[in-house]
């Protein structure tokens, strides 16, 4: 069998298994970003992230690239829950690692410097973008946005940025690491889908406590001492169930 045969087989069989899901009705991530009315804290981004990383392992393990991630890429599933699904694969490419593949697409703010550059892509590309999406729903900014395509490209490729803007102000550390070890230029010092799972902004249940205690602090107007003392053990507990099972759902969506 040819090879570009085999990856329009593939293509075709994930856009059957995958369109078979249901209907989508909670809108576009990055609608969330964008609406004043929704609190987006940082333990919802947490969810959002550890979904969109495990989809991108489960790419990058069937050797799938997907190119061209962002919010509006990321459909939430309802209204009510942090589910997410990844959509629109038609800039998706198969990696092979014999065959140096180069690609001169996507959109400016989410690209990495080899694509600019014209540089081989491979798995983390994806996870400069995956950085770039980290950051803006934990700060409603964009890392690298000029005022036109040309300067931010010209910022992607300085790689200038930092968490000096007053929405970081309350930012855990362990996030910051996070987008720190994503938005490198250099591609082979970024972390992979894996490591990213492994990271304690993903996988520490104590910080995902303590970040679940702050949500309610915020939401109940209440100390966050009378919350620890009052529900704190009965918290984590739901909690680290509760985020155990969730974030083992994400799906994805070829449309």
């Amino acid at each position: 069998m040819y090879p570009h045969r085999f990856s329009q087989i593939f293509l075709a069989v994930m856009c059957l298994r995958f369109s078979l899901c249901r209907s989508v009705e909670g809108g576009e991530l990055f609608d969330r970003i964008i609406d004043e009315n929704y609190n987006l804290t940082e333990l919802d981004t947490v969810l959002f992230i550890r979904q969109i990383c495990e989809g991108l392992q489960y790419m990058h393990k069937m050797y799938i690239l997907h190119l061209d991630l962002k919010p509006e890429n990321i459909l939430c599933v309802s209204r009510a829950t942090n589910k997410i699904k990844i959509i629109d694969f038609g800039l998706a490419r198969r990696y092979k690692p014999r065959e140096k593949l180069r690609v001169n697409f996507g959109t400016p703010e989410f690209l990495a410097p080899e694509v600019i550059n014209y540089e081989f892509v491979s798995f983390p590309t994806d996870m400069w973008s995956l950085g770039v999406i980290a950051y803006m729903l934990l700060s409603g900014l964009s890392p690298f946005l000029g005022d036109d395509d040309n300067e931010t490209l010209n910022n992607i490729l300085a790689c200038q940025w930092n968490f000096e803007e007053e929405e970081f102000k309350d930012i855990s550390d362990e996030a910051k690491d996070f987008i720190t070890l994503l938005l490198v230029k250099s591609k082979s010092w970024r972390m992979s889908a894996a490591e990213s799972l492994r990271h304690p902004w993903l996988s520490d249940r104590s910080l995902h406590y303590r970040l679940d205690q702050k949500k309610h602090c915020e939401a109940l107007s209440m100390p966050c001492r009378a919350l620890e003392l009052n529900t704190g053990p009965m918290l984590l507990y739901l909690y680290g169930y509760w985020i155990t099972t969730l974030t083992s759902s994400c799906q994805l969506s070829l449309v």
